[in-house]
């Protein structure tokens, strides 16, 4: 098992990802894009994949295929493909979606063969200890209750975009929000567990027992409400 767990970012952001996911996966065969976090009357699935065309475009494969439904990823051969590539969206609905259509346990599977996964802002999350640690950016519409990811690393939850400023947004909006997501991460910290919060520039790689972040600015943990800045150089390593 390989994973590229990504704090949300797009382009140049993720040149290193990408870098990493080109060193790992075998070049002979697709990547298999799952664009279902989102909503497709909002981003049509179309456009989501000319978006993966380019953003890819860097990376050593022969194609890019797409699914457009969980019933057809949770009937695929994912042992044909080099990795999947999992975007971002609503967390709650898709990890909804991928316990009742079956597809949770078919990447599961895929996992312990091995398998290649690089996953970007809902595509990371659901990779951690539990989604509730989102619950400051997501809606929970489709009212889940079984919050709990896959748990690839030991334990601890996931939170993308931090530190992250939106352009649409004026410097106090940026800092309310800023606030708004530090608080939550707190309080989950102190009732469900530790938290990884990551910037749009860094991944979590985590290769077995290997686990360790890579990128260009700091990130931070959260573990039973204390909050620690890590420079990247430090990495986190178990």
């Amino acid at each position: 098992m390989e994973l590229i767990l990504c704090g949300g970012g797009s382009g140049e952001q993720n040149t290193l990802a990408n870098q990493k996911l080109n060193e790992i996966i075998d070049h002979t065969r697709p990547i298999l894009y799952v664009p279902l976090a989102m909503d497709e009357n909002n981003h049509p699935y179309d456009s989501c994949y000319e978006w993966i065309q380019g953003e890819l475009a860097n990376v050593d494969i022969p194609s890019i295929e797409m699914v457009r439904n969980f019933e057809e990823l949770a009937s695929k051969d994912l042992q044909q493909y080099s990795a999947l590539f999992i975007g971002g969206g609503n967390t709650y609905k898709f990890l909804a979606r991928l316990k009742q259509s079956g597809a949770f346990h078919h990447i599961r599977d895929y996992m312990n063969h091995n398998g290649v996964i690089i996953g970007g802002s809902a595509g990371a999350v659901i990779f951690g200890y539990d989604i509730d640690v989102i619950s400051c950016m997501d809606t929970n519409d489709v009212h889940l209750t079984d919050t709990k990811g896959f748990n690839s690393i030991s334990g601890i939850s996931i939170f993308p975009h931090y530190t992250n400023r939106k352009s649409k947004l004026t410097d106090e909006e940026n800092e309310q929000r800023f606030n708004q997501f530090t608080n939550s991460i707190i309080k989950f910290s102190q009732t469900v567990g530790e938290v990884i919060a990551l910037p749009e520039e860094d991944f979590i790689y985590v290769h077995g027992d290997h686990i360790e972040v890579i990128g260009t600015r700091p990130y931070y943990t959260f573990k039973n409400g204390i909050v620690e800045k890590i420079e990247i150089e430090d990495k986190v390593i178990k």
